[in-house]
């Protein structure tokens, strides 16, 4: 039987590999820009042995601004991104919450679960996807929602690596919470969830793909 790692061994694991991807970039920018290693070690403010052995992947442990300086010092802007696991942890609400959401459904239409982003090695999906046989829509459920711009750029990326997603129906827990939150935000979200939630559940309720994004609180 395989030994299950733990995510502290994962994510020194995710960090080795990171050095290792950093380094590789770095060095790649450096010679297109036809500057040496001691000239690019100057222009981070580190040490051009420390830069070599960052190129090489032979740097134990980089520190995140090291890798910041070395970028811009090549010539790139760093960008982070944090993306969930295969093996997403769903809490009791946003279970019941998808729950509440296939209760809407009339045929055609069914809830399809997880559904991967279609990008080798990519290991995001949506919560769901349901389709009439014309239109399409990928489920996303939030249970809390904790900063609603940071939550409409996730949906933005995933729908710019999945040509297939159709519009996106945003379903959250009808908590005071979020519905503060989203008296806050809506206009903000409006051009790219313009549907609100009687729309939604109409069409759904008809067996139909609604026409566009939109959010609905269940």
């Amino acid at each position: 039987m395989g030994t299950r790692q733990r995510p502290s061994d994962l994510g020194a694991a995710d960090a080795r590999r990171f050095g290792e991807y950093v380094g590789r970039e770095i060095g790649v920018a450096r010679r297109a820009l036809g500057i040496s290693t001691r000239m690019a070690a100057a222009r981070a403010a580190i040490s051009p042995s420390s830069w070599s052995r960052l190129e090489r992947g032979e740097l134990k442990r980089p520190s995140l601004e090291l890798c910041c300086r070395a970028a811009r010092a090549a010539g790139l802007a760093p960008a982070f991104t944090l993306h969930p696991t295969g093996e997403p942890i769903r809490d009791a609400a946003q279970l019941a919450l998808l729950a509440r959401f296939e209760v809407l459904l009339a045929p055609p239409l069914h809830l399809r679960r997880e559904v991967p982003i279609p990008v080798a090695g990519d290991l995001r999906a949506w919560d769901g996807r349901i389709d009439d046989g014309r239109r399409t829509a990928s489920i996303e459920g939030e249970s809390r929602i904790h900063d609603a711009q940071a939550l409409a750029r996730r949906i933005a990326l995933k729908l710019r690596d999945d040509p297939g997603a159709g519009v996106v129906l945003l379903v959250v827990n009808q908590t005071a919470h979020n519905r503060r939150v989203l008296a806050e935000h809506r206009e903000a979200l409006r051009a790219e969830f313009p549907l609100d939630g009687a729309a939604i559940t109409r069409a759904l309720r008809l067996g139909r793909v609604p026409a566009a994004s939109g959010i609905v609180l269940l």
